[in-house]
């Protein structure tokens, strides 16, 4: 079977047990679906999952100093400003090795917006969410090594 076949089959499987678990743990599952994609978009492997996790909770907290924020600026054009300062800085972090996935540190940034800052849902679902992406990729290699003749499978993305 293809990688991106076996990876279609694994996902979809995982997807739904991820969507149920969300459900019994009252966890937000698009939350867990976005730190799910992130890994996804990322270069794959335990690295990357790491640079997930790290980048996914940053742009958490950057989201919460925007929020919680508006407290200190106030409203209107010194929040678009921060705004604009906090998108900098989310982007400067790359300089450092393990925060340098920058879709990850904007798409935990945005669940947080769309969770309306959340955060004890929101950092338990982007973590089992980036987790699920993990053995969503990892299992779907694994079904392809094992239904090919050939143990030479490469990574479809």
């Amino acid at each position: 079977m293809s990688p991106l076949i076996a990876i279609a089959i694994t996902t979809g499987i995982l997807s739904a047990v991820w969507g149920g678990l969300a459900a019994a743990l009252g966890l937000i599952s698009w939350v867990g679906f976005l730190g799910c994609t992130s890994y996804f978009a990322s270069s794959g492997g335990y690295k990357a999952l790491l640079q997930t996790l790290l980048c996914n909770a940053t742009g958490m907290l950057w989201a919460l100093l925007l929020i919680h924020g508006e407290n200190w600026w106030g409203a209107g054009m010194a929040g678009y400003l921060m705004t604009g300062v906090v998108a900098t800085l989310m982007c400067a972090q790359a300089k450092q090795q393990w925060l340098s996935y920058i879709p990850g540190t904007f798409a935990g940034c945005c669940a947080t917006f769309g969770a309306a800052g959340e955060w004890r849902l929101i950092l338990p679902s982007l973590v089992i969410g980036a987790l699920f992406g993990y053995l969503m990729k990892a299992s779907g290699l694994w079904l392809s090594r094992k239904t090919q003749a050939s143990t030479r499978v490469t990574d479809p993305a």
